[in-house]
């Protein structure tokens, strides 16, 4: 029997589980021809394939982890941000910064990965409930700030969160994509 590497059993599993996990993103982050499998991620991690066999039972199984656990992760970093803004405008803005950092630090990365990997109504899903997780506060926030429509408001700053994402990907630099991002909303968000 393999040493464990914590201070109870459970421990053990859950940081061999989060190794795993990781890795898969590593994996899709890169982005190869094919999806990750069990034997790639079993290789990232230093661990046998039949290891990881005993958290994954299919690739499908691990890639649909990586969803359940990537996107609340998202949605936590995002609400975090925003909490640390104060007012509704500077909220909005930190809701813009919080998804174009996750970008730039190779997050859509990982959601293409899936999307490539795990087409269908699942990753689909996972989505929309994202989308919809990160449009309650941003919603909220021009709600406050005066806006008379927030819902449409708040499709309008994501269309630019989505522009500015694709220019990261094809090689802005983060700031300069912020920047851009705070020229055009920041006189409507900190008023004349």
């Amino acid at each position: 029997m393999p040493k464990i590497q914590a201070a109870t059993v459970a421990e053990h599993r859950a940081a061999q589980r989060r190794a795993i996990l990781d890795a898969a993103r590593e994996l899709l982050a890169e982005g190869g021809a094919q999806p990750p499998g069990l034997a790639a991620v079993a290789e990232r991690t230093g661990l046998a394939r039949p290891s990881v066999y005993r958290y994954f039972t299919s690739r499908e199984d691990l890639l649909e982890a990586v969803i359940a656990d990537s996107f609340p992760r998202w949605s936590a970093h995002v609400g975090a941000e925003m909490d640390k803004a104060a007012g509704p405008g500077a909220r909005v803005l930190a809701y813009v910064d919080a998804n174009l950092h996750l970008v730039a630090a190779g997050e859509h990365a990982v959601v293409r990965g899936l999307a490539a990997a795990l087409p269908g109504e699942r990753l689909a899903e996972s989505s929309r409930e994202l989308h919809e997780q990160l449009r309650v506060p941003l919603t909220e926030a021009l709600s406050r700030h005066g806006a008379p429509d927030p819902d449409g408001l708040s499709d309008l700053v994501h269309a630019v969160v989505l522009a500015a994402s694709r220019m990261i990907e094809d090689g802005t630099p983060e700031a300069h994509a912020r920047d851009l991002t705070h020229q055009l909303l920041a006189p409507y968000l900190t008023g004349p």
